[in-house]
């Protein structure tokens, strides 16, 4: 019994017991967290978007440009898998570094991840004005990208349920339009497989067709990389994922493969089944050109109409993501008390992250008026960054067994890091070697990770706050 000469607790003791952190629900399934990875990935948009321009730079090369990238792919796909499985966090990558190198790295991350995911946002964004202009000329790109981010932001708050399945629902017919593409090369082919495999041509700088040099094809492979980018985002749904510590990594893996197959096959199909090589090469719009040419205009408004829905998708989705690495940094008390509190609120009906949603939707609603080639810059290799910091916190992580808990275990450690380390310092290479792109791209990433290591080192540390924190069942 208690002692009745003790004091009865009062109300400033009660309220000084600390609340618990807040907690996002676990309504997901493994599928439900694939389908939003698959849709930020968004795999219409890399073939439509990017793959034109890994065709420009290594012609039928490409082919190999994108099955370099894979194995490239498949290593990163093994370190996410791997950190994920130890920690599934939706702090995503800032979270898992600054628990396997320490918390200066892991601010690092987070101050290049804050900047580059709300620009990328805005660049998807500004693709579904591109496409839409098929049934509409002269929309007003900037105008209709704000549009798209503000209407993914309301259905971004909804419960992450809801979330996954309208994703899916737009990722099927995103694929059936990949499929559609895929079925007018396969089914009617220009040239043989053999020839693409061992005689790749490519567009000189005069235009003319001529063998496609090695150089030209693994330089274009550090292209088809970011095509790819995305399946390690699974992570960010890690706490609201039934069975995460396995889920997690189940879910990067398969969307690494079906990310792969669902790019590299209608890039393949594009090459075997173009009526000319040249007119491909030499096409303002390569994938409308192919389109046009094998199956007519309506064809090809009917594939544009699937693209702007696959950009919308990609949309929401990534803000999905954004917004729980933007929770994460509320509730690890990244920035000042107020904003923290805010940022870490979870809606009491919908169980989301809902204003760190809003926010994250705001900001790069307002960025989608940035001019494009700017936010291209700042974009462009903040990833690799990213990738190497990734490659060395598994490195880490099973030298001081801070991932010995992890329920996935890559094959032949140390493999996959050692050689993505590899591959992206040779995309790193490439890119200093671009004076247009690639090299002011490297010195603003260098410059976030330079102010953001400052501000952690003469403000946050300073305050002696920041606490990388994790739902209640987290280890």
């Amino acid at each position: 019994m208690p002692d009745p000469s003790s004091p009865s607790p009062t109300s400033s003791d009660r309220t000084s017991v600390p609340k618990p952190d807040p907690a996002l629900r676990r309504g997901l399934k493994v599928l439900g967290t694939l389908l939003i990875t698959l849709s930020a990935i968004s795999p219409a948009s890399s073939v439509f978007i990017i793959a034109p321009g890994v065709v420009a730079q290594a012609g039928s090369g490409a082919f190999w440009s994108f099955v370099i990238a894979a194995v490239v792919g498949v290593f990163m796909a093994f370190v996410y898998a791997e950190l994920a499985s130890a920690y599934p966090l939706s702090g995503g990558e800032y979270a898992i570094v600054g628990r396997t190198l320490g918390k200066l790295p892991g601010f690092v991350t987070l101050g290049l991840l804050m900047v580059t995911q709300l620009l990328i946002i805005a660049v998807i964004a500004l693709g579904v004005g591109t496409y839409l202009e098929v049934l509409i000329p002269g929309l007003n790109g900037p105008l209709v990208a704000a549009v798209t981010t503000a209407g993914a932001t309301v259905l971004a708050v909804f419960d992450v349920k809801l979330n996954a399945w309208i994703t899916g629902v737009f990722l099927v017919i995103e694929l059936i339009a990949l499929a559609v593409v895929s079925a007018l090369g396969l089914f009617d082919p220009a040239r043989p497989l053999g020839e693409l495999l061992t005689a790749p041509v490519a567009a000189g700088a005069d235009g003319v067709v001529g063998p496609a040099a090695f150089g030209l094809i693994t330089a274009a492979a550090a292209v088809a990389i970011f095509s790819y980018n995305g399946y390690g985002s699974a992570v960010y749904f890690g706490e609201e994922t039934a069975n995460a510590h396995r889920g997690i990594a189940r879910a990067i893996l398969w969307a690494l493969a079906i990310t792969v197959a669902s790019e590299l096959i209608p890039v393949t199909a594009v090459l075997l089944g173009a009526p000319s090589l040249e007119e491909l090469f030499a096409a303002d719009n390569m994938m409308s050109y192919f389109v046009t040419a094998q199956a007519g205009s309506t064809v090809n408004t009917v594939i544009s109409l699937a693209v702007a829905l696959a950009i919308l998708n990609a949309v929401l989705a990534i803000i999905l993501i954004t917004s729980r690495m933007v929770f994460s940094t509320g509730r690890d008390a990244a920035w000042p008390g107020t904003v923290s509190r805010a940022l870490a609120a979870i809606h009491p009906r919908t169980g989301t992250p809902w204003i760190a949603t809003i926010a994250t939707g705001v900001f790069a609603t307002a960025l989608c008026f940035v001019d494009k080639d700017l936010l291209l810059v700042v974009t462009a290799t903040s990833i690799v960054a990213v990738y190497a910091a990734l490659c060395l916190a598994v490195l880490n992580g099973r030298r001081n067994g801070s991932t010995a808990h992890a329920a996935y275990r890559m094959p032949w450690f140390p493999v996959a890091p050692v050689l993505a380390l590899a591959a992206l310092a040779y995309v790193v290479w490439q890119n200093a070697m671009d004076p247009v792109i690639g090299r002011p791209s490297l010195a603003i990433t260098a410059g976030i990770g330079v102010a953001a290591a400052l501000y952690y080192l003469l403000v946050v540390r300073r305050r002696g706050v920041w606490e990388l924190k994790g739902p209640d069942d987290e280890s």
